[in-house]
């Protein structure tokens, strides 16, 4: 079900060829959107008075109603309730999540879900919840008070400026332009020339703490705005015709490769009677409730009574023979229903509904490639990581759906070389700003695309990488729903490359050095891990990630070039170990990750010269069997690892899980951890400095395993 038609319908309100057939229905246009003002503020005052908690976010959610309303009724949005991921509609991103209120009111009545899911918001059984998430049908990303909508919705503006073409809009707070995030956003999509994205800043002027004016004033948002190259319009936000014309301007108006911002001004909790909906968050009391919800009826009552009239005028004149039913017509598109005749005896009722949504078709994310055009590695050579991922992707990128962007480090994944060999408006570059250069990877991802990002590891931004990780539990579960409006396929397709993980910084210093990431991260649900050991093993991983489906994937490439430690047949499976040197009747086993597999080979080969077998493991996943195994061995095992010890952490989680008693004597960690067992970080010095400094030397661990071994 297209809403085309209702943009089509809305043109004449604001563009009328005739002055007076213009006027009358550019009036009744902007009455019909006051009552379903009411409409939305009256459903949202239910959404609190039926919620698990009975609160709501009143000040922000009311200040949105007129941008909202606006939008989704004025017919500037050209959306498809029926299927809501089909590629060339109109997108929209509510930045400030706060705001969920008026907007899943719209929602409902718009067909996306029933409107009984407005009933025990917030609750664990909802699927509504504080903030919106795509749990709940036509929500494309998790979104919060954080800032990371608008560049979210400049990722999708991005796609959207290829074929087929759509415009984006973005709905933010004055509160999120306090957000570093919000002006990446802003210089690279003026940079990019994103005319076919509109943010309306909802400026009420209110936050958190202080409802009635900012933490610290804001400066002239319009000037800002412009000097980042942006088109700005200001507009009185308590009323619709200033935020329908700006929109109209932006959606019909000439395109001159300029960003729109449309600054909404109005106040925190606008559209309430009592000053008590003024607050961030309320609880609104039994007597309080009943008292505004009475108000808001008669409100509503009173603008049927003005728009009935118009009706009736419009009624008696013979010019117009009919505007009226155009008007009834358009009321009906805006899920309003009028019935009766002359205005004594006219009813206008919200229409709600039907549900239309219905469940996304599946996609295939796999990606096509010939792999006869895929490197061929001689494991006699080394080669560097990036080296290796732009020659294959200038393979894996002939499909379309392929994407990369990157935060001024290109030089080091190879992923901008490769793509844009193929296709370079596919492979962005954001400069210095990791944040943003994230968001845009998941706008790519919900669309669709196998989508890649990378920086130096340590930049990865973990409030962002948050943000992602829960968006995308909520795909899996509307996946799973029995009722979901997600099919197989809609998870997000996003790996992030880090480069320069363990010791590969060196001389970089304490900032850059990439000894924590991995143990950090650890903590962030549903985020595949690997730890790249060699060449092969890079190319097999990335044919896996190629196969579709793979989630979120933190790929850890080595910067300088490596020894090649596996032929040509190596497949990659996610939670595997592998084995690249077993002497036979091994005593001890080295397990690592990355370049320290390397030196765990050296290692073993160290041990062998001393009479002493020792095995190697490289665990470029964690593989929670073989950890096991290795364990029930009875062999030493020496988790030598150049980072703060995450294959160490997962080994014990492992045991206290699967084993009971745990017998701690055969096994022992070298990492840099400190000598107390705690995190550090790393200060600058070159590769051949850092491993005798850890311990992690090949001559040290083949050391420590005979002594330990002999005592």
């Amino acid at each position: 079900m297209s809403y085309q038609s209702t943009v089509q319908t809305m043109k004449p309100a604001f563009r009328g060829s005739l002055p007076e057939r213009g006027r009358l229905l550019h009036q009744g246009t902007l009455m019909l959107l006051e009552i379903k003002d009411s409409d939305i503020r009256i459903s949202a005052l239910e959404q609190c008075r039926d919620a698990v908690d009975r609160g709501i976010h009143a000040g922000g959610a009311f200040s949105a109603v007129i941008p909202l309303v606006a939008l989704f009724h004025g017919g500037f949005i050209d959306f498809d309730v029926e299927e809501p991921t089909r590629r060339g509609q109109d997108m929209f991103v509510l930045s400030k999540g706060h705001a969920v209120a008026p907007l899943a009111s719209i929602y409902a009545e718009l067909g996306y879900f029933d409107r009984s899911v407005l009933k025990n918001s917030r609750s664990h059984q909802s699927i509504l919840n504080g903030h919106p998430g795509p749990i709940l049908p036509g929500v494309h990303i998790s979104t919060g008070p954080l800032g990371q909508g608008l560049s979210v919705a400049q990722g999708f503006a991005l796609a959207g400026k290829s074929s087929p073409k759509f415009d984006v809009f973005c709905l933010t707070g004055d509160g999120e332009l306090q957000e570093g995030l919000i002006w990446e956003a802003v210089m690279y999509s003026a940079h990019k020339r994103l005319d076919n994205l509109c943010v309306l800043v909802d400026q009420n002027n209110g936050q958190l703490d202080i409802v009635d004016r900012m933490i610290f004033p804001l400066p002239d948002l319009e000037a800002v705005f412009h000097s980042f190259g942006w088109q700005v319009r200001n507009v009185d936000a308590t009323q619709y015709d200033g935020v329908c014309g700006a929109l109209e301007e932006f959606k019909h108006g000439p395109r001159n490769g300029k960003p729109t911002a449309i600054v909404c001004h109005a106040t925190k909790g606008f559209g309430g009677f009592s000053n008590f909906l003024n607050g961030h968050k309320v609880v609104i009391g039994e007597g309080l409730m009943e008292q505004e919800m009475a108000l808001q009826a008669e409100q509503r009552q009173r603008r049927v009574d003005a728009f009935a009239c118009l009706l009736d005028r419009v009624y008696l004149d013979p010019r117009e023979p009919r505007l009226r039913d155009e008007l009834v017509e358009l009321a009906e598109r805006m899920h309003v229903r009028i019935a009766g005749g002359r205005a004594a005896g006219l009813t206008v009722s919200p229409a709600v509904g039907p549900v239309v949504t219905k469940r996304a078709p599946k996609r295939d994310k796999r990606i096509r490639y010939d792999a006869l055009l895929l490197p061929q590695i001689d494991i006699s050579k080394e080669y560097a990581a990036g080296n290796i991922i732009t020659a294959a992707m200038k393979v894996f990128a002939r499909d379309p759906r392929v994407v990369s962007i990157d935060a001024d480090l290109a030089c080091t994944s190879g992923l901008e070389a490769g793509i844009a060999f193929v296709d370079q408006s596919r492979a962005l570059n954001v400069g210095v700003a990791e944040a943003n250069m994230m968001n845009i990877g998941e706008a790519y991802a919900a669309m669709g695309y196998n989508a890649w990002v990378s920086t130096f590891c340590p930049f990865f931004d973990w409030k962002v990488m948050r943000r992602i990780a829960v968006g995308y539990q909520e795909r899996l579960e509307a996946m799973a729903a029995p009722d979901g409006w997600l099919s197989e396929g809609h998870g997000l397709d996003l790996t992030m490359v880090a480069t320069a993980p363990n010791l590969e910084t060196r001389t970089n210093g304490a900032t850059h050095m990439g000894n924590d990431d991995i143990t950090v991260f650890d903590g962030i649900a549903h985020l595949k891990i690997i730890d790249v050991s060699c060449p092969q093993q890079l190319l097999g991983i990335m044919k896996w990630i190629m196969a579709g489906d793979r989630g979120l994937v933190y790929l850890r490439v080595m910067r300088t070039a490596s020894g090649t430690l596996y032929d040509k047949t190596f497949a990659f499976e996610f939670g595997k170990g592998y084995i690249p040197w077993r002497s036979g009747q091994d005593a001890a086993v080295i397990v690592s990750s990355g370049r320290g597999v390397h030196e765990a080979l050296a290692a073993a080969a160290e041990c062998e010269k001393q009479g002493v077998r020792a095995g190697v493991v490289d665990m470029p996943s964690i593989d929670e069997a073989l950890l096991l195994e290795l364990y029930d061995s009875g062999k030493l095992l020496c988790f030598a690892e150049q980072n703060n010890g995450y294959i160490w952490d997962n080994f014990q989680k492992t045991l206290f899980k699967r084993r009971n008693p745990i017998e701690t004597g055969r096994a022992f960690a070298v990492n840099t951890l400190d000598e107390g067992g705690r995190p550090r970080f790393i200060h600058s010095g070159t590769y051949e400095e850092l491993l005798p400094a850890f311990g992690l030397a090949p001559r040290q661990l083949a050391a420590d395993l005979t002594r330990r071994l002999n005592a």
